[in-house]
């Protein structure tokens, strides 16, 4: 079960709201990726910054959120940062907008939905190299409130 967090949240509008949720993201980054009653990984602190430059196309796959069952499909990330995305749960869910940016060598993905049900919800998720996981945090926001997620990615058949 994810760890609920409370934030004062107004709907997204424009820009300055993506920013602010990009904020957000990158200055979260890895503190939204703990579960509760898991255990922290024995690795040091900064054992995967990289020295180069991360590989965006590592992003690309399936990706599962083992809590729901619900899919992640980034079909392609380009180098001007936009991703080809598709959201499932189990149905497809519209995706308006679907960005990755690097920071500190460090890959962030950011996903808004704007559907029934997720008016305006997103994703802020960093990529995992070591562990090969997307992890982050699911702003929803019929409930307006945040959630502490994780994907991992599925394997090919």
């Amino acid at each position: 079960m994810s760890k609920q967090i409370e934030l004062n949240h107004t709907e997204p509008k424009g820009l300055f709201s993506w920013a602010w949720i990009w904020l957000f993201v990158i200055v979260s980054g890895s503190g939204c990726n703990q579960k509760a009653g898991t255990e922290s990984p024995t690795a040091p602190v900064g054992a995967e910054q990289q020295s180069t430059a991360p590989d965006q196309n590592k992003l690309v796959g399936r990706w599962l959120r083992p809590d729901g069952g619900y899919i992640l499909e980034i079909r392609s990330a380009t180098s001007d940062g936009k991703l080809d995305v598709g959201y499932f749960n189990p149905n497809s869910i519209h995706v308006a907008k679907a960005e990755w940016v690097e920071k500190d060598g460090k890959l962030y993905v950011l996903t808004e939905l704007q559907d029934v049900n997720y008016p305006g919800s997103t994703y802020g998720l960093e990529y995992k190299v070591a562990q090969d996981k997307l992890v982050g945090s699911y702003y929803q926001a019929v409930e307006k409130s945040t959630f502490d997620v994780e994907f991992v990615r599925e394997q090919s058949k």
